[in-house]
């Protein structure tokens, strides 16, 4: 397996176009697998906003169920960029999919990966405890998810007002 990478943070903290600049530095033709889906004015707002910012070079894979599928079928020399995690683990809960089977699967996938994964995730475990039951079990499979792919990754880094913070030591790249 090439070296898989972890970026996590607050909203808005700077983690996506951090793993962009990442993603660019480890390849020249890079891949962005996208888990959000446009339910909404805002959220296609904010799809447009992040395909602007990277721009043409960049090869997009829609991905908010098979995430599995798309980390195989991309696979080869160039670096994806996984973007999001929670977005994904949202796409699932509410499609009443097996969380922890389907996180397993991740886990299985990315160890056999050739070319570099870095995946963007939220931290949603530094606020308060959610008033109502979905809130909470998501807060909780978010956690459960983000330490199991911490732990499969070579490098994780908290994004923090657009810096990164390296959590797990391994080479630089920032």
């Amino acid at each position: 397996m090439k070296k898989s990478i972890l970026i996590t943070g607050g909203a808005r903290s700077g983690k996506s176009a951090l793993a962009e600049r990442l993603v660019k530095q480890l390849g020249d033709r890079p891949v962005y697998i996208a888990t959000a889906q446009a339910f909404d004015d805002e959220m296609t707002q904010r799809i447009a906003a992040h395909q602007a910012r990277r721009g043409e070079e960049w090869h997009t894979i829609s991905a908010p169920l098979d995430l599995v599928g798309a980390l195989n079928e991309s696979d080869g020399s160039q670096p994806r960029l996984v973007d999001c995690l929670t977005l994904w683990l949202t796409n699932l809960m509410l499609a009443e999919r097996d969380v922890s089977g389907e996180t397993a699967d991740l886990l299985a996938t990315l160890s056999k990966q050739l070319a570099p994964v870095v995946f963007v995730t939220n931290e949603v475990g530094s606020g308060i405890v959610p008033e109502n039951r979905l809130a909470r079990e998501f807060r909780d499979a978010a956690g459960a998810l983000n330490q199991r792919v911490a732990d499969a990754c070579a490098e994780v880094y908290l994004a923090v007002s657009g810096q990164a913070l390296k959590v797990k030591p391994n080479d630089n790249y920032f």
